[in-house]
C-alpha cells in the first residue's frame, strides 16, 4: 500500500493513469513513523504524490472509486451518483462519525482497552477520510458543468439536483467547518496528543480525533479548490452567509476556512513559543508534530499555486496580515474577523515563526528537502520586524536582539540579500558602537569584552564571513557581531548577484557615519566595534580602499585616546597588516607606519628603569602585540616583499638588551618561528629551481623572491644573532632558547651562507658550532641541546663533510664527554652552585633527557661506529643511561688501540684520543673546589678511573702521559693529601676509596707497557700508595675488614692487567718507608692496622724473596719492642705467612735470604733482646728447623758476646732460653746443647 503510494511519487502525470487498479489507501496526516531523518509518511499527502495532484488539477486518486458501487460509512452506495442524491445524508453520518470519535476520547484509555480503542478510533478516521476523499474524486470524474443552453430546455431530475450540488457542497462544508470547529479551541487532552509517542503504534483516540480534524480541515480546502478548479464559476452557498454578511461563496469559504487555519496554526505555534528559550529559538520548531509540519508545507504549495493564476493572496501575505494583528491594540485598532490569543512577546514570536516557515519553502511537492530550491522571499514584512527590533522606544533587550537578528540571519541564508536590512541596523549600531551589548546573567563563551590579539580580530571577522552558521552563536556572540554576519552574507550575495553597486551603497551609508568628533567619541569597546566593521568590510569588498579610509579615520583619534586605548589600536593596524599578508599584497604601507611606531616603543623600553613597572607592563604590551603580530604575517605570508624586512628594524637591537628572562622568551620565540618560516621559503624556491623546464622567466622570477627573503635574513643576522653571540656565557638568555635559537640560525646558515655576517664567514656554519657546541666555556645545558637540533639534521653532516674541518666529529665526541662530565654542574660560571643529592635525581630531568637523545644521535656519527667496530662490539651502549655510555665508549677506544699493529695507526689513535678528551681536567675541575658535590665526585673520580685504566696503553706513549701525569695530581695527588693536617673531605675521600683500584691498575699496566722505566711515574705511584694505605685501613685491627681496602683490591691481579709487580713492590716499599718506621723505640701508629693489611697482603698476592727483605725486618722489630697483644699476635701470624712463603719459594730447602735476614736480626738484637730472640726463634723452628739451625753458630757467638760484655760469667737463665730453642733442633741442636755445657 506504501509502495504504491511511494511510487506514485516520482512517476509522470500519464503514468500514474495506467496504474493498477489496485485500491490504494488514501493519503492521511499520520505522524506514527520514526520522523528524525525529516521525511515524510508515505502515506503523506506530499510523499503520496496528492499535492502534485491537486496543483497540476489531475485525478486525485487514479486507482480509487473506479468500482460501480463504494462502501462509505458501512453502507453500499452508487459510486457515481451518491453524493447528488444522498450528499446531506453522507455528511449527517461523517459527522455522526466524527461524534462517535469523539465518545470514545471520553473513554478512559488504560492498557488494557488500547488495543481495542485504537482499532476502533482508526475505523472512524479511515471511514470519514475516504468519504472526504471520494467527494474530490467525485467532482474531478463525475460533476458535470452546466451549460448555458441547457437552461433552455427542460433539465432531467437528476441534472436538477447535479446542479444543486455545488451550492449544497458549500452549505455542508461549511457547517462541517462549524461542526469540528477550531484546532487551537480542541480540549488539551487532544492538544496533548500531538505529543504522544508510542513504539507499540497503538494511539489513543485523541491522537486518531485530532489528525481527522487536520485531515478534515485540509481536505475542505482540497474539496473547495477542486471545486473552483472544476466550474470554473463562483458557488453561492444557500443555507450560509459569509463572515461580512455577503452570500456565502466556494471563494468566500476558502478565504474564510484559510484565515481560520492560519490562525489555528499560529495558536498552536504560541503555546510552543511561550516554552522557548532565546538562545534555543532556531533548534525547536513551531511544529507539535510532523504532521502540522506537512500542513504548513501544504499550505504553502497550495496558496502560492493561487496566487500565480488568480488575485489571491500568496502564503507569506496571508501569515504577514496575521502576524501584524499581533501588535494591534485590543481596544483601539482594527480586530481580525478571527481574533489571535494575545502574545507575550509578538515580536519575538514574529521571527521565530517567520524564520521556521520560511525554512519549509525548502520542502517540495514531494517532501523532499531541496536546500538549492530558489526561496519565495518575504522582506517587506521582515524589514517592518527590524524596525520595530532596532526601535529605541521599545528598549529591546541584547537577549531578544540577538534572538531577532540570529533570526534575521538566517533568513538572508534563505532568501535574495536586500541592502536595506544592512541599512536599517546600520542606522541603529552606528548610534550605538560604545555598547558592549552583553547579557549580564549569561557567561561569556568565546566573547570577551576586549579582543586579546589580532589574530582573533581576523578569526572573529572570518567566522562572521563564513557561509556555515556557529549553532550556539546566540551564546558565543554579541547581536552587533550577528549584525556584521549579516553585513557580510547580505554584502558577499549581492556583489555575487549584481556586481560592485551594492557595495558601493553599503560603503556610503557606512563610511558617512565616520568623522572627526564620531572618532573621538569612540571608547575602547567602540574602537574595538570600529576595527570589527572594517576588518569585515576588507574581508567582503576593497580591502586597499578600505584600509586607507581606517588609516585617515585614526588620524582623528586624540592623543589621549592613543595613550589609554593604544594596545587596541596596535591590534587593530596589525590585523590589517595580517589581512594584507593573508591576500598576499604587499604591506609596505602598513609595514612602514608600524615599524616606526615599533622602533619608537622599543627606545623608550629601553630607557624606562626597572622600577617604572607601570609604564614597562604598558609598553611591553605594545611591544607583544607587535612581535606576535610580525610572526603572524611571517607565517601566513605566501611569499616575502621587501616590505617584509622593515619589520625588522633596529627595534629589536633595542628591544634585546632591555628584556628580562620572561620578556626574552618571548622574542626569543618570535624569533625561531621567523628563521623556520624563511628556511621553509627559502626551501620551496630551491625545489621550484631544481625542477626540469624551467623556463628563464620563472628562474628570473624566482630568483627576484630570493632577494627579499636575504634581506629578511640579513636583518635577523643583524639584530638578533649578534645579541645571542654576546650572551652566549652569561644567564641573561634561557639555555633552552638559546641552544634552539643558535640551532636555527646554524640551519639557517647551512641554507643561505651568503646572508651570515662577515665575522662568521667564510665558513659561517663551523664558526656558529664552534661558538655554540665545541667551546668548552659554554654552559653543557646549551651544547647538548644545541648539538642534538644539529646532529639529527642530514644538511649539516653534509656541510661539515664538505668543509674543511676534519676534525667536526671528534670535536663534537669532545661536547659530548664534557656534557656527561658535567651533568651535575647546575650553572658553570658559577661552580658552587651544585647539585648534591641522590645520584640518580641529581641531574635536572629535562637535561638528562637532552643528554640522552643527544648520546643516542651521537652513536649514528660514523667516528663513533667505527671505534665500536674496531673493538668488535656489535651492540651499542643504551643512550638512556649517558654516564655508562660513556665509560663504554671510552672502554672501547682503549680496545681498539690495543687491536693496532702499526706505529702510525697507534700514534694516530693517540692523538684522535686526546682530542676526545680536550681539556678533559677543566671539566671536572669544578667538582673539586670548595663546595663538595658528592654526585658530582662519584661521576668524575668514577669515569677518569675507567679512563686511566682501560687507556692505559695509550697514557704509555709519550703524547699522553703528560696528561696522566696531571690526572694522578689533580685527583690522587691533590695539595690537600699532602698537607697531613687536613682531612679530604668525606665524599671525595669516598669517591676516592671506590675507584682508587682502576687508578693503580692502570697506572701499574702503565709501568709495565712503557719501553723506559719512567722515574716519575714510579714515584707517583708510590706516593698514591703511601697516601692511601693508611687513609684506608680500619679502624679496628681486623683481617676480614680489610678485603675491600682499596689497595687490596688492586692487588689481587684481575685478568685484565697483565702483572701486579710494580704495584706490590711499591706497596712493600709504601709500607716500610711509611708505617713499620720506628722512631728509636717508639712504635709507628695504628701498628696492628698495618700489621693486618701486611698479613692480609701476604694472603691475597705471591710475595717473593725480595718483599720479605724489606717487611721481615720491621716484623720481628715488632715482635721484640711492641708488648701489645694484639700487635704480637698480628706480627706473629705476618713471620708464620713470610716463613711459610719463603719455604715455598725454596721447595722445600733452606732459605739463604731468610737466614741472613734472620743472623742480622740476631746480631742487632741478640745481646740486648736475648729471650725474645730466642721466643720468635722457636716459632720459626716449628715452621722451618733448617732456617733455624742455620743460625747456630750465630746465636751461639751472639751468646758468649752477650756475657764477655757484661763480664759475669755464664749467664745461667740465657743459656737456659737458648737450649729451650736448641732441643726444638734435632740432633744439631743437641750437639750444640753438649758443646755448651762442657
Amino acid at each position: 500500500m506504501d509502495g504504491c503510494s511511494a511510487a506514485s511519487t516520482f512517476l509522470t502525470d500519464s503514468l500514474e493513469l495506467e496504474l493498477g487498479t489496485e485500491w490504494c489507501k488514501p493519503p492521511c496526516f499520520s505522524c506514527a513513523f520514526d520522523n528524525r531523518e525529516g521525511k515524510f509518511s508515505g502515506e503523506s499527502y506530499l510523499a503520496s504524490g496528492a499535492l502534485k495532484r491537486l496543483i497540476l488539477n489531475l485525478d486525485p486518486l487514479p486507482t480509487n472509486f473506479e468500482e460501480d458501487t463504494v462502501e462509505l460509512f458501512g453502507f453500499q452506495w452508487v459510486t457515481e451518483t451518491a453524493l447528488v442524491y444522498s450528499c446531506r445524508e453522507l455528511f449527517h453520518l461523517f459527522r455522526q462519525q466524527i461524534f462517535n470519535l469523539e465518545s470514545l476520547v471520553q473513554v478512559s484509555c488504560d492498557f488494557g482497552k488500547i488495543a481495542t480503542l485504537h482499532a476502533k478510533a482508526d475505523s472512524i478516521r479511515q471511514q470519514c477520510v475516504v468519504f472526504l476523499h471520494y467527494i474530490k474524486v467525485f467532482i474531478f470524474r463525475c460533476l458535470k458543468v452546466q451549460e448555458a443552453e441547457s437552461h433552455s430546455r427542460p433539465a432531467h431530475p437528476y441534472e436538477a439536483l447535479e446542479a444543486q450540488l455545488p451550492s449544497m457542497l458549500v452549505d455542508e462544508l461549511r457547517g462541517l467547518l462549524l461542526y469540528i470547529g477550531h484546532l487551537a479551541a480542541l480540549p488539551s487532552v487532544t492538544v496533548g496528543a500531538f505529543v504522544n509517542q508510542n513504539q507499540m503504534k497503538l494511539f489513543p483516540p485523541s491522537w486518531h480525533l485530532l489528525h481527522l480534524y487536520l485531515d478534515t480541515h485540509w481536505l475542505v480546502l482540497e474539496i473547495l479548490h477542486i471545486l473552483g478548479e472544476k466550474l470554473k464559476q463562483v458557488v453561492y452557498g444557500r443555507q450560509f452567509i459569509g463572515q461580512a454578511g455577503d452570500n456565502l461563496t466556494n471563494v468566500s469559504l476558502f478565504e474564510e476556512h484559510c484565515e481560520h487555519l492560519f490562525c489555528d496554526l499560529i495558536c498552536l505555534s504560541l503555546n510552543r513559543f511561550d516554552k522557548v528559550m532565546p538562545s534555543e529559538a532556531l533548534l525547536i520548531s513551531h511544529c507539535p508534530c510532523s504532521c502540522v509540519k506537512e500542513l504548513w508545507v501544504l499550505l504553502i504549495h497550495l496558496l502560492d499555486h493561487r496566487r500565480k493564476w488568480s488575485v489571491a493572496d500568496s502564503f507569506w501575505n496571508w501569515l504577514n496580515k496575521l502576524l501584524r494583528t499581533l501588535f494591534e491594540k485590543s481596544s483601539d485598532q482594527r480586530r481580525s474577523s478571527v481574533s489571535l490569543t494575545q502574545a507575550k512577546d509578538p515580536l519575538g514570536f514574529s521571527w521565530w515563526i517567520s524564520v521556521h516557515v520560511a525554512s519549509l519553502y525548502q520542502i517540495d511537492r514531494h517532501g523532499v528537502s531541496d536546500k538549492m530550491k530558489q526561496m519565495e522571499s518575504n522582506w517587506s514584512f521582515i524589514e517592518e520586524l527590524l524596525k520595530r527590533s532596532v526601535t529605541v522606544q521599545d528598549s529591546i533587550l541584547e537577549e531578544q536582539l540577538r534572538m531577532h537578528l540570529h533570526c534575521c540571519l538566517t533568513l538572508c541564508d534563505f532568501w535574495e540579500p536586500n541592502i536595506s536590512v544592512v541599512t536599517i541596523l546600520w542606522e541603529y549600531y552606528s548610534k550605538n558602537l560604545n555598547s558592549s551589548f552583553s547579557i549580564s546573567w549569561l557567561p561569556l563563551k568565546g566573547l570577551t569584552n576586549i579582543i586579546k590579539s589580532p589574530l582573533s580580530m581576523l578569526t572573529l571577522v572570518r567566522n562572521c564571513c563564513s557561509d556555515k552558521q556557529d549553532p550556539d552563536l546566540y551564546k558565543s556572540s554579541s547581536s552587533y557581531i550577528i549584525f556584521l554576519c549579516i553585513l557580510a552574507k547580505v554584502v558577499k550575495k549581492a556583489m555575487r548577484t549584481s556586481g560592485p553597486h551594492p557595495w558601493k551603497q553599503v560603503k556610503g551609508r557606512i563610511y558617512s557615519k565616520f568623522h572627526q568628533k564620531r572618532m573621538e567619541e569612540l571608547t575602547e569597546v567602540g574602537l574595538q566595534n570600529f576595527f570589527s566593521l572594517f576588518l569585515l568590510l576588507a574581508a567582503v569588498a576593497e580591502i586597499e580602499d578600505v584600509a586607507s579610509h581606517v588609516l585617515d579615520l585614526l588620524r582623528f583619534l586624540r592623543p589621549a585616546s592613543m595613550s589609554s586605548h593604544g594596545a587596541l589600536v596596535w591590534k587593530g593596524q596589525m590585523a590589517f597588516l595580517l589581512m594584507y599578508a593573508q591576500k598576499n599584497l604587499d604591506i609596505g604601507v602598513w609595514a612602514e607606519k608600524l615599524s616606526c611606531e615599533f622602533q619608537e616603543k622599543a627606545k623608550e623600553f629601553l630607557v624606562s628603569k626597572n622600577d617604572e613597572m607601570v609604564q614597562r607592563h604598558a609598553l611591553w604590551t605594545l611591544l607583544c602585540i607587535y612581535i606576535d603580530g610580525v610572526q603572524e604575517v611571517f607565517e601566513t605570508s605566501s611569499c616575502l616583499y621587501p616590505s617584509h624586512e622593515h619589520l625588522l628594524n633596529d627595534g629589536f637591537s633595542m628591544l634585546l638588551p632591555a628584556c628580562r628572562e620572561s620578556e626574552l622568551r618571548t622574542v626569543l620565540n618570535f624569533l625561531q618561528a621567523v628563521l623556520a618560516r624563511i628556511r621553509s621559503v627559502h626551501q620551496q624556491l630551491c625545489q621550484e629551481l631544481q625542477r626540469e623546464n624551467v623556463d628563464l622567466t620563472v628562474q628570473s622570477s624566482l630568483s627576484a623572491k630570493e632577494r627579499p627573503l636575504a634581506a629578511v635574513a640579513g636583518a635577523l643576522w643583524r639584530h638578533f644573532f649578534s645579541f645571542l653571540k654576546s650572551q652566549r656565557m652569561t644567564q641573561v638568555v634561557p639555555l633552552s632558547q638559546l641552544a634552539d635559537a643558535a640551532a636555527d640560525f646554524t640551519l639557517l646558515a647551512v641554507d643561505m651562507p651568503n646572508t651570515a655576517p662577515p665575522d662568521l664567514q667564510p665558513q659561517p656554519v663551523i664558526s656558529i658550532i664552534q661558538l655554540f657546541g665545541w667551546d668548552d666555556i659554554i654552559w653543557p645545558q646549551v651544547v647538548a641541546r644545541y648539538l642534538s637540533h644539529l646532529l639529527q639534521n642530514s644538511t649539516v653532516y653534509e656541510a661539515l663533510s664538505q668543509s674543511s674541518c676534519v676534525s667536526s666529529q671528534s670535536l663534537t665526541i669532545r661536547s659530548w664527554v664534557r656534557c656527561v662530565l658535567q651533568m651535575h654542574i647546575k650553572h658553570l660560571s658559577d661552580p658552587d652552585l651544585l647539585i648534591d643529592v641522590n645520584p640518580e635525581q641529581a641531574v635536572e630531568k629535562e637535561y638528562m633527557e637532552q643528554l640522552a637523545e643527544m648520546t643516542r644521535l651521537l652513536f649514528t656519527l660514523s667516528e663513533v661506529k667505527s671505534v665500536f667496530s674496531k673493538a668488535q662490539i656489535e651492540q651499542l651502549p643504551s643512550p638512556d643511561d649517558p654516564k655508562q655510555a660513556l665509560i663504554q665508549f671510552l672502554e672501547a677506544v682503549g680496545v681498539t688501540y690495543r687491536t693496532l699493529q702499526t706505529f702510525s695507526d697507534k700514534s694516530a689513535m693517540v692523538t684522535k684520543s686526546l682530542e676526545y678528551l680536550g681539556e678533559v681536567l677543566k671539566y671536572i675541575k669544578p667538582y673539586l673546589g670548595k663546595k663538595v658535590s658528592s654526585a658530582g665526585l662519584q661521576l668524575t673520580y668514577g669515569i677518569m678511573g675507567i679512563l686511566v685504566k682501560s687507556w692505559a696503553h695509550i697514557f704509555a706513549t709519550s703524547k699522553a702521559q703528560k696528561l696522566l701525569f696531571r690526572i694522578i695530581d689533580c685527583l690522587l695527588l691533590p695539595h690537600t693529601v699532602l698537607q697531613q693536617d687536613k682531612e679530604l673531605p668525606g665524599p671525595m675521600l669516598t669517591a676516592i676509596q671506590k675507584t682508587l683500584p682502576l687508578y693503580l691498575q692502570g697506572i701499574c699496566i702503565v709501568c709495565c707497557q712503557s719501553q723506559n722505566p719512567n722515574a716519575y711515574l714510579n714515584q707517583l705511584l708510590r706516593n698514591v700508595i703511601e697516601q692511601y694505605i693508611g687513609r684506608f685501613l680500619p679502624t679496628s685491627p681486623c683481617v676480614s675488614d680489610l678485603g675491600q681496602h682499596p689497595v687490596l683490591l688492586a692487588l689481587r691481579n684481575p685478568a685484565s692487567v697483565p702483572s701486579m709487580t710494580p704495584l706490590r713492590k711499591h706497596t712493600v716499599h709504601a709500607i716500610r718507608k711509611s708505617y713499620l718506621e720506628f722512631k728509636g723505640s717508639s712504635p709507628p701508629p695504628r701498628l696492628a692496622s698495618v700489621l693486618a693489611f701486611v698479613l692480609q697482603l701476604f694472603k691475597d698476592t705471591e710475595m717473593g724473596a725480595c718483599d720479605l727483605e724489606l717487611l721481615l725486618p720491621g716484623i720481628l722489630k715488632c715482635l721484640v719492642l711492641v708488648n701489645e697483644p694484639q700487635v704480637k699476635k698480628l706480627a706473629t701470624e705476618n713471620l708464620q705467612c713470610m716463613v711459610q712463603t719463603c719455604q715455598v719459594g725454596s721447595e722445600g730447602g733452606p732459605a739463604t735470604q731468610l737466614t741472613s735476614l734472620f743472623r742480622q736480626f740476631i746480631q742487632d738484637y741478640g745481646m740486648q733482646y736475648s729471650y725474645q730472640v730466642y721466643s720468635i726463634l722457636e716459632t720459626v723452628a716449628t715452621l722451618n728447623q733448617h732456617v733455624v739451625i742455620q743460625l747456630i753458630p750465630t746465636l751461639t757467638q751472639s751468646l758468649k758476646d752477650s756475657e764477655l760484655k757484661w763480664g759475669l760469667g755464664r749467664n745461667i737463665a740465657q743459656r737456659e732460653a737458648y737450649s729451650r730453642l736448641l732441643s726444638g733442633l734435632g740432633q744439631v741442636g743437641q750437639g750444640e746443647k753438649q758443646r755448651l755445657e762442657k
